[in-house]
């Protein structure tokens, strides 16, 4: 049982781990750490948490396990700063959407205590951040994808899978290597895609008119765009050569649907239409909850 859990950044992503949490029978004290202070105090009134910290030392005593749930390019930092006060029974864990980068992190951070980090990715989101957004129910039926490998301390593998199966979700394991690319293409490229088609449109001299008319269409491809940029960026960085190989397959996709469309080729145009229309339909059957209304 997890009777205290700090977490550094209680935005959408902690924020909701801690209300998930708060509805089990025995919920654990709870510790927010940030960076910003008035969002750690927003938690606070919002009850995401018991207590605010800014001492370290005083946020990690009696500590059964550590979450990261920061934009990515924060973990490094936030790993040499709890080092010195590790313990050996606590657990650490991250919430980051690459994970190549964040176990290379922990292994030069944390040397010894490696055992003691398990990679995370938790599967679910929403275009809003900040404490405001949290939910309990954001990680029902999702997946967590947890990535430990051969050093990793079974006990510590269980506490972490503990955690995210009391937030309703389902775990599973890949290695880090696996992960960076399957979600360089479900994940990643779509949302660099959102993003750099509203910002083309935005650019626009007939912006105000483009955004007027755009409807369900462009609402429901773009959602994503209003994403957390800070941490997106990171994201797409820290992903980078798994992210440019999906880009240059999506770029040769693009190109040989401009050239069907010079050709006029209809013939050609009805069977990739076709074939993406079956895929997606049996992708949302397969999957229920994230079936289109």
């Amino acid at each position: 049982m997890l009777k205290k859990i700090v977490i550094f950044g209680v935005g959408l992503i902690g924020g909701s781990v801690a209300l998930a949490l708060k509805q089990q029978p025995q919920p654990p004290r709870i510790v927010g750490v940030g960076r910003n202070q008035a969002s750690l105090q927003q938690a606070l009134a919002l009850g995401l948490i018991d207590q605010a910290e800014t001492d370290i030392e005083q946020a990690l005593t009696g500590t059964d396990l550590i979450l990261i749930a920061t934009p990515v390019a924060q973990t490094p930092a936030i790993l040499r700063t709890i080092r010195p006060y590790l313990s050996a029974e606590m657990v650490i864990t991250d919430a980051g959407s690459t994970k190549s980068d964040v176990m290379a992190y922990a292994e030069a951070e944390l040397g010894a205590q490696l055992s003691q980090f398990i990679g995370g990715h938790p599967i679910a989101g929403a275009e809003k951040s900040g404490p405001a957004a949290a939910m309990p129910s954001l990680y029902h039926g999702k997946n967590v994808i947890l990535t430990p490998d051969h050093r990793t301390a079974p006990e510590a593998l269980n506490k972490v899978t503990h955690l995210w199966q009391q937030c309703g979700a389902v775990v599973s394991q890949m290695t880090p290597q696996a992960h960076d690319e399957v979600f360089a293409a479900v994940s990643h490229l779509p949302h660099l895609l959102a993003f750099i088609l509203v910002d083309d449109l935005a650019k626009r001299d007939n912006a105000e008119c483009l955004f007027k008319f755009a409807a369900s269409g462009f609402r429901d491809f773009t959602r994503i765009a209003g994403s957390h940029p800070e941490m997106w960026r990171d994201i797409a960085l820290a992903n980078q050569a798994a992210l440019l190989q999906e880009l240059k397959r999506y770029q040769t996709a693009v190109s040989e649907l401009t050239h069907l469309l010079e050709a006029g080729n209809g013939e050609a145009l009805m069977r990739v239409f076709t074939h993406a229309s079956e895929a997606r339909i049996a992708w949302g059957e397969a999957n229920p909850q994230r079936k289109l209304q």
